[in-house]
């Protein structure tokens, strides 16, 4: 799959997949990489060492800190994939070095899939 490149780099890894908006400021904890968000579907699920699938951020600015957090926590995402990718999220990933690409039809990907991103090419592949 083809998108766009938000942030560069290329990784491997399993996919946790949510088909709802996350918003890091209350969705995530930036000290343990656990959704906390009450009634999301990836409640009580870690992001860490993952490659985190979802159509696009929410809420608040303070969320770009959020994701800069889970990366100075060490327990970050490998990678985000999204359908689109918002400021918020844009500006996290770029604070955090965490490679990211936009533009994927997510419906194709679910949680447990092994993924190759490689957002030097702005693409997604299943493993």
């Amino acid at each position: 799959m083809k998108g766009r490149t938000i942030y560069p780099g290329t990784v491997e890894g399993e996919a946790i997949v949510s088909k709802e908006p996350i918003g890091f400021y209350g969705g995530i904890d930036a000290k343990t990489g656990d959704v906390i968000e009450k009634g999301h579907e990836l409640e009580g699920q870690n992001v860490k060492d993952k490659i985190l699938v979802f159509p696009m951020g929410k809420g608040s600015t303070v969320g770009s800190y959020v994701i800069y957090g889970l990366k100075k926590n060490g327990v970050a995402p490998k990678a985000i994939v999204n359908k689109e990718t918002e400021t918020i999220v844009a500006t996290g990933v770029i604070l955090a070095g965490i490679p990211c690409v936009d533009g994927i039809d997510i419906e194709q990907i679910k949680s447990g899939d092994k993924l190759k991103v490689n957002a030097d090419e702005g693409t997604v592949e299943h493993g």
